[in-house]
């Protein structure tokens, strides 16, 4: 899940750096490495599940 982008001869490293981060974003690397930064068992991925479906439900 390696994410990549091709740097043009003439292009600033900020705009590389944003077309990065951008990407980044939108294949949803960050949201992954916050989501297994810490171990969570399954009891409680179950608990919120179930919160954010009855969230879901009464909005």
């Amino acid at each position: 899940m390696a994410t990549e982008i091709k740097i043009a001869e003439n292009e600033s490293l900020d705009n590389a750096l944003k077309r990065f981060k951008r990407e980044c974003a939108r294949s949803g690397v960050l949201a992954e490495v916050r989501k297994r930064e810490h171990y969570e068992s399954p009891s409680v991925k179950r608990k919120k599940k179930s919160e954010a479906a009855r969230k879901r439900k009464y909005k």
